[in-house]
């Protein structure tokens, strides 16, 4: 206060305050350039970061128990959880001449009612531990899978045991389940993706190949098949022989052995049954069919695909081509969701796989889209295979599959479930319990030329079935108009058909 009034008395009388003394101006020193010395960090060079590898996850533990089944275990502590998967090497490419859906429907009926427990008793024994319980099968193999808590494992594993040696194969249980079938086969005749996954075998494969018919049978192979069919079916390939029991959870190996020595303590062959071959089925020879065509009259949108042959799971080839399928319609970003979704608003997505079995599988590109663009979109499907076939991978998709390929390996491992499924898997192929990290590594080292000559090697679309579901009278001649041939008729189930309109 004193010195403000005394500034202010100082202006009054005509007198100036003397000027504050500042400090001296600072001049900032330059920076030197990259890779002048004086740019050193004064804490010494950055560490060099070594290109990470590939993830290889970890190989089980593998043993064999007293009654002949062999035991896959990964110990896996962080959570008290384990999933159980016991898996037999046969499946729907063993189902007898005439009776497609044996395999699948025998491991569907295994939970229908299973040692002392009848089917009600089997869901709510299950429901009560808070565990899941699946029974299904493919085209190789089938098997039946539990996911408990470990406080609950015994009781669990109880339960599983029963289901896999000791099912009860009631004839009330068959009826309902048989109608159920029937039921689900006669929706999937209305499913056009569905009815399109049935022509790619039958048209690949011929409907007399193991791999030729839908898992699940057709309509007249329903009708073929009895409960005894079933109980045949199950006494030749449900054997503890031929069983690997997978495990990966919070369990020990001491743990673990006399669980399975009590739940499979009686499961043993039936000794007038023999074992059902292994199959290995042969590949899908030609000639093939060029176009194939269901009609579905009042389908809203077609599905149009590309179908050749491709690798059996032992190929060495299987692992790199992973990646090929990745840059072509295995993930959002491939080119044929981006051409035929993002850019072109034609479906609402499009994908490619390449069948895992153990035969020679079939390589498919597929897409759902609206029926008045089914020429257009066909011929931008048959281009983008075309000029990944011809060009080969971007520099680009060479670098994203990689990354892409390492985290879906991943992926697979972060939860016990997947985990032991993926296990199952290559047990039930015979592709040994390292599979997935040699197929890891594979993959990982596959260079831009590697995966160049396999995306000309399988992915040529002049080798490939053109097969379309949709309404005929809409899409024909749009099939004519992309340059392809008239097609050959197919019911939903495979059969040729005449041409009749």
């Amino acid at each position: 206060m004193i010195v403000a009034a005394m500034g202010a008395l100082a202006v009054a009388c005509g007198t100036h305050p003397p000027a504050p003394v500042l400090p001296p101006p600072t001049v900032a020193t330059p920076t030197p350039p990259p890779g002048d010395p004086a740019a050193a960090d004064t804490l010494g060079p950055r560490p060099a970061v070594a290109t990470p590898g590939a993830f290889k996850p970890p190989a089980p533990i593998v043993y064999t128990a007293t009654n002949g089944v062999t035991v896959w275990l990964i110990e896996r502590h962080a959570l008290p959880i384990v999933s159980l998967v016991v898996s037999i090497p046969t499946g729907a490419a063993s189902d007898p001449r005439g009776k497609g859906g044996v395999a699948k429907i025998t491991a569907q009926m295994l939970d229908e009612g299973a040692g002392t427990r009848s089917a009600l008793d089997v869901s709510r024994d299950v429901d009560a531990l808070g565990a899941q319980l699946a029974t299904d099968g493919d085209a190789d193999s089938s098997w039946a899978s539990m996911t408990v808590l470990k406080r609950n494992l015994g009781k669990g594993f109880a339960i599983l045991g029963d289901v896999v040696a000791r099912p009860r194969f009631e004839a009330r249980e068959w009826k309902r389940v048989h109608d159920l079938w029937t039921n689900s086969l006669k929706a999937r005749a209305s499913d056009a993706d569905a009815t399109a996954r049935v022509i790619f075998r039958s048209a690949l494969f011929g409907n007399d190949h193991p791999y030729g018919h839908p898992w699940d049978g057709t309509s007249a192979s329903a009708k073929a098949v009895t409960l005894d069919d079933v109980k045949s079916f199950y006494a030749s390939a449900w054997r503890p022989e031929r069983a690997t029991v997978i495990a990966v959870g919070d369990v020990t190996k001491e743990e673990l052995a006399p669980l399975i020595e009590s739940a499979f303590a009686t499961w043993k062959s039936p000794a007038k049954s023999e074992a059902l071959p292994i199959v290995t089925p042969a590949a899908p020879k030609g000639p093939w069919p060029r176009v194939v065509l269901v009609d579905r009259p009042d389908a809203p949108q077609s599905v149009i695909a590309v179908v050749r042959p491709g690798v059996a799971a032992s190929d060495p080839d299987e692992a790199p081509l992973a990646r090929v399928n990745l840059a072509l319609g295995g993930s959002f970003t491939s080119r044929i969701n981006q051409d035929l979704r993002e850019e072109h608003g034609w479906s609402y997505g499009a994908r490619s796989r390449v069948a895992f079995t153990r035969g020679v599988g079939q390589i498919v590109a597929w897409a759902g889209v609206f029926t008045d663009k089914t020429g257009e979109a066909l011929k931008a499907l048959l281009d983008d295979i075309d000029d990944l076939a011809k060009k080969g991978l971007t520099l680009d998709e060479i670098e994203k599959t990689r990354w892409q390929a390492r985290a879906e390996m991943v992926e697979a491992y972060e939860s016990v479930g997947s985990a032991a499924g993926r296990l199952a898997q290559a047990a039930s192929l015979g592709l040994g319990p390292d599979y997935d990290a040699r197929a890891s590594v594979a993959r990982d080292v596959a260079t831009g030329p590697d995966l160049n000559k396999l995306a000309a090697k399988y992915f040529d679309p002049r080798e490939a079935i053109v097969v379309v579901v949709g309404p005929r009278a809409k899409i024909e001649a749009a099939i004519t108009a992309a340059g392809l041939p008239a097609p050959q008729l197919r019911d939903a189930d495979g059969n040729v058909l005449g041409d009749k309109k």
